[in-house]
């Protein structure tokens, strides 16, 4: 009854702990999520493997001390446990390979029929975000002000990835998710952003002299309001 209680009360104590992010930001979009899920199971897992080896250093250390002059068994191999340290971290990269692949399926997959698509033009050195159905074009620089890309939160939305000149990567931390632009690349995006939220967006990929005036804001909103912007700038 002893042990069962002791069972009971750590399953309810792990129950209600959540997991730190591990220095990661949290994610404010849905696959966002799949990438933060996947840090953190594998940061569990890098403890779970490094506390097993330091506890098996640490049992070696105390077990086979020396206490005489007696010389020790001088058995040159013990295949089992051989066979053991072989296949156990064969076993661990496999399964998170597994879970990698399954991560990056969700994160990629792309929809048929997104409600939204907007065509992402990076440039030395600024953005152009152009929403094609709704005929409305924002042009802009960090020099001044950060060109903003507004966003309809909880709806899948359709990131077309262009560049006009040398590679560029379009990146917002809060999203952990980043795509390039690559020239004669067709690379497309799919986020589905989950808070509302103000956000700072940035190329990551070094483009020049000016790269550091490549900063951009993600306002992701309500569909009203998102409605009401698009309105607004027509």
């Amino acid at each position: 009854m002893r042990r069962r209680g002791v069972l009971v009360a750590g399953a309810l104590l792990l129950a209600g702990c959540e997991l730190p992010s591990f220095g990661a930001p949290d994610a404010a979009s849905r696959q966002g999520s799949d990438v933060l899920t996947l840090w953190k199971g594998f940061f569990v897992t890098a403890i779970a493997v490094g506390a097993l080896v330091l506890g098996l250093i640490a049992y070696v250390t105390i077990r086979f001390r020396r206490r005489d002059d007696a010389i020790p068994n001088q058995k040159a191999e013990h295949i089992p446990l051989e066979i053991l340290y072989t296949i156990t971290p064969i076993l661990v990269v496999a399964v998170l390979f597994g879970f990698s692949v399954a991560a990056e399926q969700r994160i990629t997959r792309t929809v048929d029929h997104p409600p939204l698509t907007v065509n992402v033009t990076g440039f030395q050195w600024g953005w152009k975000f152009e929403y094609p159905s709704e005929k409305v074009t924002v042009l802009g620089t960090g020099e001044v002000e950060p060109p903003e890309l507004y966003l309809p939160v909880g709806e899948t939305v359709r990131l077309v990835l262009q560049t006009t000149d040398v590679n560029h990567s379009f990146w917002v931390p809060r999203f952990l998710n980043k795509r390039d632009l690559i020239q004669g690349v067709d690379n497309v995006i799919d986020i589905t952003p989950t808070e509302v939220g103000r956000y700072d967006g940035r190329c990551a990929e070094y483009c020049g002299l000016d790269h550091w005036r490549m900063d951009f804001i993600v306002n992701v909103v309500s569909k009203a309001d998102f409605d009401n912007w698009i309105g607004s700038h027509r």
